[in-house]
């Protein structure tokens, strides 16, 4: 099969759930769609030096992460806030209300924590895969979950619904 037909049919295939992963890191479908181009336009020009055909999803989520970093510091510098937003209304879109507080929440946290907790326990990766992938250790994996999570559990519009139950037992 030719490089080309190769690489089409695996982003046929994977494009998908790589655009929920460029979502969750950016928070907003515009910018993810342009993060997926790019790290799939970026994994078409290594194509030919990628061996492990199996590591495909790993290769790309790293060039997700990495270019998504590469953007964050060519946009803007960290914003801080005096206060967390005001905590949306509960009504008929609950649901969409309580998807709004996670994505302000998560975007509140630093770009190492939020990479980790998405590839944690949205793509469902192990410490390893996640340390893995980002080129850091297990233990800094570990460490930076224990963090996020605990920025996570003290953000007041996450605490009070009973939705959110963030996981529990991580220790640095």
């Amino acid at each position: 099969m030719g490089m080309d037909k190769a690489f089409e049919e695996y982003v046929v295939a994977r494009s998908a759930a790589l655009l929920r992963t460029a979502y969750l890191l950016t928070g907003n479908r515009a910018d993810a769609e342009d993060l997926l181009q790019t790290a799939l336009a970026k994994t078409y020009l290594a194509w030919d030096r990628i061996r492990d055909r199996d590591a495909l999803d790993g290769y790309v989520r790293r060039t997700l992460v990495n270019t998504q970093t590469s953007f964050w510091r060519r946009k803007r510098p960290e914003s801080l806030y005096d206060a967390p937003p005001e905590r949306p209304s509960r009504d008929a879109h609950a649901d969409a209300d309580l998807h709004d507080a996670l994505w302000t929440a998560l975007g509140r946290l630093g770009r190492r924590q939020r990479a980790i907790v998405v590839l944690r326990y949205y793509e469902d990766l192990s410490e390893a895969e996640t340390a893995s992938l980002l080129g850091i250790s297990v233990g800094t994996v570990k460490s930076t979950t224990s963090r996020a999570l605990v920025v996570l559990r003290q953000d007041t519009s996450l605490r009070d619904d009973p939705r959110t139950t963030l996981p529990t037992g991580v220790t640095a």
